[in-house]
C-alpha cells in the first residue's frame, strides 16, 4: 500500500483556493487536455497500475475474505465499529449504518475478484434482486430480509479482454448494461429470469439465448465507458464510448427501449466532446422555458454542459459552465426529480490532482443552482470528513448516497440546501467504511482508487447494496437511531 500512495503523492500538484465558483470553460485547456483524451487516458492508465499493484499483492483474491454468517441476523454499528470476525479486515468504521451481509465476488460467481457499478430492481411482487458488476460480467442476487441469496450471473458479452469498466441501468424489468471491453456493446437483459431461479443450482445466462438484445450501432469498437436510462421517455444512452475521433466524439448517443428486444439508434451529439456521465430527466422546475424539456445534465470531464436532448435529431446545448479546481467533472444527481433547482456533483480528479477545494485530499461535493439552465451557478460545496476520493452517487428523499472509493459508502443530507445553497447546512448524517485497511492514515483514508465503485439506495425496505472493487457485495441499512 505504501508503494500506491507513494504513486498518487508523486502526481499532486498542488494549487489550494479558497472557494471554487462557476467560470467559463477554457476552450485552450479543453482542446489540450480534455478533448485530446490525455486528462481521461492519465486517469485510466493511474487507475491501472493501482489495480495491478494491489493484484500483485493478492488484493483481488476475493476468497480470502470470510463471509458474514447467514445465521448471524446483522451486525449493529455500536460506538463507531461494526464487526463480525476477529481481526482488523473484519472491523468496519459506521455511523448511523449496520451490516446485514457480506459475500466476496467468488460467492457471487466471480472469477478475478473485481466488482465495478451495480443497480437494483423490484419485482411486482416487491422481491429486491440486484445486479453486480464485475470484471468478467454481471451477478445477479435477492436481498431477502438482508441477506444476499446468489441466483446466477450473465457473462460479458464479447471474447475481447475483460474490463473491469461496467456500469449498470435500469429500464423497467430490465437491465442495461455497458462496459468498456472491446465489442460488448450494450446487453439488455430482462431479471424477470431470474425470478424462477432455485438459489440452489445457479444459473449462468447465456448471451445467445438469454439477452433480450445487444445494442451497439454508433459506438466505435462496440464498447461504451458508461450508460444512461430515461425510463420516463423510454430510451436509453450510451456515454464516453472510444476511440473520441468518431463522428459523435464520445458524447451522447441515445437509443429507443419502447421494444426492448429491438432497441434502435435515435441520435447523438458531440457537441461537447467525450461526457463520462450523464442524468436524463424530464425537466420540472423553476426555469419555464425548458418545463417538460428532455434535458441531460453531462458531467464532461472540464465542466457541467446541460443538453436540450427533446428531438434527438437536433440536439442542443443549452449551457457550459466549468468551476475553478475542475479537474475531472465525473457524476452528478438533482436534489429533488420533481423540482430541479439543484444538482451535487463530484470531481473524480481533484483530490488526487490537489486542485481548488480538493487540496486537501478531502472529497468536495459541490451544488449547483440551475434555476437557469441557461446560466447554472456553482453556489457551494461540502467537504467530505475523511481523506478520500469520491465516485458514484446517488439522491433518494434529498439525501446523498455517495460510494467514495476507501471511505465507502457516505450519506450526507442535503435538506437544507434550498435554503442555503453554500452547502453549510449540509451534514454527514452516515457512513460504512468498507475498507479497513486504510484507517490508520493521517485523514482517516487514502487518495487512490481502491475500495467502493457504487452503491443502490432505492429498495422501499431501506438495504443498501454496495460493491465494491476489492472484496465483495454488502448490504447495510441507514438507521439513524444507532448508537454512533
Amino acid at each position: 500500500m505504501a508503494g500506491i500512495l507513494g504513486v498518487i503523492a508523486a502526481m499532486a500538484l498542488l494549487s489550494p483556493i479558497s472557494q471554487a465558483k462557476e467560470m467559463a470553460v477554457n476552450m485552450k485547456l479543453k482542446a489540450e487536455l480534455y478533448d485530446s483524451g490525455l486528462r481521461h487516458n492519465e486517469i485510466m492508465a493511474l487507475k491501472q497500475r493501482v489495480w495491478s499493484e494491489l493484484e500483485e499483492i493478492g488484493a483481488y483474491d476475493s476468497s480470502q475474505y470470510k463471509p458474514l454468517s447467514a445465521d448471524t441476523d446483522f451486525v449493529p454499528c455500536v460506538n463507531g465499529v461494526a464487526s463480525y470476525a476477529e481481526g482488523a479486515r473484519y472491523t468496519f468504521k459506521c455511523n448511523n449504518v449496520d451490516l446485514y451481509d457480506f459475500k466476496p465476488h467468488a460467492e457471487l460467481g466471480n472469477s478475478s475478484g473485481r466488482g465495478a457499478g451495480s443497480w437494483g430492481w423490484t419485482s411486482p411482487n416487491g422481491r429486491e434482486i440486484v445486479a453486480i458488476g464485475q470484471e468478467d460480467g454481471t451477478a445477479f442476487a435477492e436481498i431477502k430480509q438482508g441477506k444476499l441469496v446468489y441466483l446466477g450471473r450473465l457473462p460479458q458479452s464479447t471474447k475481447a479482454a475483460k474490463s473491469l469498466w461496467r456500469e449498470i441501468k435500469g429500464y423497467k424489468s430490465y437491465l442495461v448494461i455497458g462496459s468498456e471491453a472491446v465489442d460488448h456493446g450494450v446487453q439488455i437483459f430482462d431479471l424477470r429470469k431470474v425470478l424462477d431461479v432455485d438459489p440452489s443450482k445457479p444459473v449462468v445466462f447465456s448471451n445467445e439465448k438469454d439477452l433480450t438484445s445487444n445494442w451497439s450501432e454508433g459506438l466505435p469498437v462496440g464498447r461504451s465507458h458508461n450508460v444512461v436510462v430515461n425510463e420516463e421517455k423510454n430510451y436509453g444512452v450510451a456515454t464516453g464510448f472510444n476511440p473520441r475521433n468518431a463522428t459523435l466524439r464520445a458524447g451522447l448517443v441515445f437509443f429507443d427501449l419502447t421494444d426492448p428486444g429491438n432497441p434502435t439508434t435515435l441520435g447523438g451529439t458531440g457537441a461537447d466532446g467525450y461526457v463520462h456521465d450523464a442524468q436524463c430527466v424530464v425537466y420540472r422546475g423553476p426555469d419555464t422555458k425548458y418545463l417538460n424539456h428532455d434535458i441531460c445534465y453531462g458531467y464532461a470531464e472540464d465542466a457541467l454542459t446541460i443538453f436540450d436532448v427533446t428531438d434527438k435529431k437536433n440536439i442542443t446545448i443549452i449551457s457550459t459552465t466549468s468551476y475553478t479546481g475542475a479537474t475531472y467533472t465525473h457524476q452528478g444527481w438533482v436534489l429533488d426529480p420533481n423540482w430541479q433547482q439543484f444538482l451535487i456533483v463530484d470531481d473524480e480528479y481533484d483530490e488526487v490532482r490537489g486542485n481548488g477545494l480538493g487540496s486537501s485530499g478531502f472529497p468536495i461535493s459541490y451544488i449547483w443552482d440551475v434555476s437557469s439552465l441557461e446560466a447554472p451557478k456553482q453556489t457551494g460545496y461540502y467537504r467530505g470528513l475523511r481523506k478520500g476520493i469520491d465516485h458514484n452517487q446517488y439522491v433518494k428523499d434529498q439525501h446523498a448516497y455517495q460510494s467514495n472509493y476507501g471511505l465507502g459508502l457516505n450519506i450526507l443530507d442535503l435538506r437544507s440546501v434550498a435554503a442555503d445553497p453554500t452547502g453549510a447546512g449540509i451534514k454527514e448524517v452516515g457512513f460504512f467504511d468498507t475498507y479497513p485497511e486504510d484507517d490508520h492514515l493521517p485523514g482517516g483514508g487514502n487518495i487512490t482508487f481502491t475500495g467502493t465503485w457504487s452503491n443502490y439506495p432505492f429498495f422501499k425496505s431501506g438495504f443498501i447494496l454496495i460493491n465494491t472493487m476489492d472484496r465483495g457485495a454488502f448490504v447495510v441499512k441507514y438507521n439513524p437511531n444507532t448508537l454512533a
